[in-house]
């Protein structure tokens, strides 16, 4: 898959250092995978969450951290919304952030 943008990643892990070996990790497998669903998606991770809107949460690191990403398997791509702590992700709206 095409991850755009891995920058986003970066930016959070020089904040929050406990994030930057398990989003890099995402990020690493990821980049190698060939979703075409929902259900390809679940074979690998199997806690994320579809909430709409062509976005899904992931948890990382044990669920300290929440990714939530929109993915266009058509061209297999996968835009990085919002990452943050737990407490962060309350606030937000996850189908909606980044319109």
């Amino acid at each position: 898959m095409v991850i755009i943008a891995k920058s986003t990643l970066t930016r959070f892990a020089e904040r929050e250092g406990s994030s930057l070996v398990p989003l890099i990790e995402w990020y690493d497998f990821v980049r190698e995978a060939d979703w075409a669903s929902l259900a390809d998606i679940r074979s690998d991770f199997n806690s994320v969450d579809y909430v709409g809107n062509d976005r899904y949460v992931f948890n990382i690191r044990g669920n300290h951290y929440r990714l939530v990403v929109m993915i266009h398997f058509s061209i297999r791509t996968v835009y990085i919304k919002f990452v943050g702590s737990h407490q962060q992700y309350d606030r937000i709206d996850a189908k909606t952030i980044g319109l």
